[in-house]
């Protein structure tokens, strides 16, 4: 994966896209929607579409972000791949649990935990 992104840091990392996201407040419309077309690209090249995204960066996520998120799960399950999230701070996580995201979407505390849970699937 040699694009640039301007707001994602890709990487192939043990064999998974790992997906480092740059930006610490994800709020603005704008700037969901240019995230989300990043996304969509490395979802179109991702040779295995297993990805996990860190979130270390993130501080702050607003509900569009959520419906984001939301489609890139789908995306990568009609791919017969998958999403895990790495990183999550304890306001976002918060936020996934209120909004029963955390059922949906898998998320694992640290990036090694992320590759354990996609190698396992």
């Amino acid at each position: 994966m040699s694009e640039q992104f301007q707001h994602l840091r890709v990487a192939v990392e043990q064999g998974h896209v790992v997906v480092r996201l740059r930006e610490r407040q994800i709020l603005d419309e704008m700037l969901i929607r240019a995230i989300g077309e990043e996304l969509d690209v490395v979802v179109a090249d991702a040779a295995s579409p297993r990805i996990v995204l860190d979130f270390s960066q993130v501080e702050h996520l607003s509900s569009s972000a959520l419906g984001m998120l939301i489609t890139l799960n789908s995306r990568l399950q009609d791919r017969s791949g998958s999403l895990c999230l790495a990183h999550v701070n304890e306001t976002i996580s918060e936020v996934f649990r209120i909004t029963r995201l955390d059922r949906v979407l898998h998320i694992e505390p640290d990036l090694a935990s992320a590759r354990a849970a996609l190698l396992g699937e």
